[in-house]
């Protein structure tokens, strides 16, 4: 099929594009960056939008640095530049770990950082990424700029908190101390399919113990959230068998799993269990 007619925007400039943005939003204007999970709702009719503002030739988007002790992420920065060398240290090793999790390479190299986010698909990787490490959002629109925190950024599948008429703008990750471990793990059907669930978990070593945990589920909630209670079952614990346990029995137990025709809450309640575990386990 062929998507339903539309006009196309190609601003130069992130003011010229949301000064667009604030014209043709209240007519379901829509931006398109990557375009890996846009075109193909359009091209099935799914989505018609009456506008296109292509954000693709502003090359402000485009970077990827350091600021103020944050890796900063345009929104035109694609899913490839994380393959290796995004950030030093821990950071940059996990991005690069958990990139090739991301559906196949050809999508891998149009489709966006920011996009996945703003697209806001509750087995997004890069959406479990942001909410377990407390990344910030920078949306921009004609009114202003303003900075939204993981925590407040993801309301429900495919829902965030961004205005019609906001540009995501930017994405800043914090820098993982040097000693950081981390571990991800997602489980699906086939290499490349959406994940049907997955943790992320970050913490450090003290004497021994483990210290300032961070343990994220995605997949099996209709958003991807920290879970307190599988990080406090971890705090003070040797890193182990025994703790790893016990912190997946306590995701289980927390998470408000998803039921379709395919997967019972129960089944994804079981895989959270079996993803935080190992997720942890790869941490050491």
């Amino acid at each position: 099929m062929k998507p339903a007619p539309f006009r196309y925007h190609a601003p130069k400039t992130v003011a010229e594009a949301v000064a667009l943005l604030a014209e043709v939003a209240p007519q379901d204007g829509r931006v398109l960056a990557g375009g890996q999970s846009l075109v193909p709702t359009m091209a099935f009719r799914l989505a018609r939008p009456a506008h296109l503002v292509d954000i693709n030739g502003i090359a402000a988007l485009a970077h990827l640095a350091m600021q103020d002790s944050k890796l900063a992420i345009g929104a035109c920065v694609r899913h490839a530049a994380f393959y290796r060398g995004a950030a030093e240290g821990p950071l940059g090793r996990l991005l690069a770990n958990v990139v090739r999790h991301i559906a196949h390479h050809p999508i891998r190299t149009r489709g966006t950082f920011c996009g996945s986010l703003a697209h806001a698909d509750p087995a997004s990787e890069w959406c479990l990424v942001a909410a377990t490490l407390g990344a910030e959002m920078v949306a921009r629109s004609a009114a202003g700029t303003r900075t939204i925190t993981a925590a407040e950024f993801f309301a429900g599948i495919m829902t965030t908190a961004l205005s019609e008429d906001e540009l995501l703008v930017e994405t800043r990750l914090p820098i993982l101390a040097a000693d950081t471990r981390f571990g991800f793990y997602e489980f699906s059907r086939r290499q490349g399919d959406f994940a049907i669930a997955m943790a992320l978990a970050t913490f450090r070593l003290a004497d021994g113990r483990i210290v300032e945990p961070r343990l994220g589920v995605g997949g099996a909630e209709p958003k991807p959230r920290r879970i307190a209670q599988a990080e406090r079952a971890l705090i003070g614990q040797k890193p182990g068998p025994e703790a790893f346990a016990a912190a997946a029995d306590a995701a289980m137990t927390a998470v408000d799993a998803m039921e379709d025709l395919t997967y019972s809450a129960e089944y994804r309640r079981d895989l959270v269990r079996t993803v935080t575990y190992r997720a942890l386990e790869a941490a050491i």
